[in-house]
């Protein structure tokens, strides 16, 4: 049966956000990382806004903030790359395939796979390493050094968070008796 344009068009449009916001950020994360590897690698940090911000260019072999940067190589490239490969394809199935049904829900995973895509590219084409450059705080109490790929996991895991969508309708076997109605009582003669 062919599909009619209507048809056509339920099926494609809903992939077309996905596939923007994932275009967007994943190129938006690679350009800066590019400029960031360009023009920040020998130069030295730079800082604005009183050090709120400051540029610095870093290589991280690690995952968030570092962690398993210890690890042996082989064992880091097959947590970092190859496990974290499968899982970003199990996303994508659920973002193009199943599409999660609340708005916030299904922006907040397409963020997540936009920035595991993003630092997955850095980790394949730059020998296991994912270049940093971001570092915001005030005084001591700073972030660790991160990228845009990082916001972008950064913004989903915060929509998740603060996602609530309707909530589930209570099931009536656990549920107590509802009052009676005005309507049901019995009222005495």
């Amino acid at each position: 049966m062919p599909l009619t344009m209507t048809g056509l068009a339920r099926r494609i449009l809903p992939l077309i956000f996905p596939a923007v916001v994932l275009c967007s950020c994943i190129g938006c994360d690679q350009w800066t990382k590019s400029l960031a590897t360009v023009h920040l690698r020998q130069a030295p940090a730079m800082s604005f806004l009183g050090d709120t911000l400051r540029i610095q260019y870093a290589e991280n072999p690690g995952a968030f903030l570092g962690a398993g940067s210890g690890l042996p190589p082989s064992t880091r490239f097959a947590i970092l790359v190859v496990v974290n490969g499968l899982f970003l394809g199990l996303i994508a199935a659920l973002v193009f395939l199943k599409r999660p049904t609340g708005r916030w829900q299904h922006l907040a995973i397409v963020l997540l796979l936009a920035g595991g895509i993003g630092n997955l590219i850095d980790r394949v084409c730059h020998d296991g390493l994912v270049i940093d450059f971001l570092n915001v705080g005030i005084g001591p109490l700073r972030t660790g050094i991160f990228n845009v790929a990082d916001m972008a996991i950064m913004a989903g895991f915060g929509i998740l968070v603060l996602y609530r969508g309707p909530e589930a309708a209570p099931d009536k076997s656990t549920a107590p008796p509802a009052p009676p109605h005005a309507s049901d009582a019995h009222t005495a003669p």
